[in-house]
């Protein structure tokens, strides 16, 4: 369900364990989750529902995650979307083939869930959806008890 004012993360991957993880490590920033299956559905999705960043696997069936990343790059309307190939292919050939096919940051798996809070966090600034942004579109927002810089 869509929540008003949301920053949407669109995430690929075949691995529901994965996109549930993902999910609950994300959760507490409240944002809007695209769940896609493979390359294609990704690459579909991220079309229709626009997303302000998207978390890419890279071995999915249908269409693996370089040849989205490259389908979106080349999209007139996406392709200033940050992506971050979230994936256990460790190589340097894998990693430099993922910035060249266009992704913004490469994380391996496993991966901590606070660098991926971190990561997803300093795209979405960069691309312009600063916590400001967020802050103002969330005025009832109260911080939870026990939240700190650490």
């Amino acid at each position: 369900m869509a929540r008003r004012g949301c920053l949407r993360v669109l995430i690929a991957d075949d691995d529901d364990d994965i996109l549930r993880m993902i999910q609950v490590a994300l959760m507490d920033e409240q944002y809007e989750f695209i769940v896609a299956h493979d390359g294609t559905e990704a690459v579909a999705l991220a079309r229709s529902q626009r997303p302000h960043l998207i978390l890419m696997d890279i071995e999915m069936p249908r269409c693996d995650g370089f040849e989205a990343c490259r389908t979106l790059r080349a999209d007139a309307q996406l392709h200033d979307v940050p992506i971050i190939m979230l994936t256990s292919r460790t190589s340097e050939k894998d990693i430099l083939r993922g910035f060249a096919d266009g992704a913004y940051d490469y994380i391996t798996k496993p991966f901590s869930l606070m660098h991926l809070r971190t990561r997803v966090k300093t795209w979405l600034l960069r691309a312009g959806h600063g916590e400001n942004e967020t802050a103002a579109q969330n005025d009832d927002a109260v911080p939870a008890a026990g939240d700190s810089a650490s």
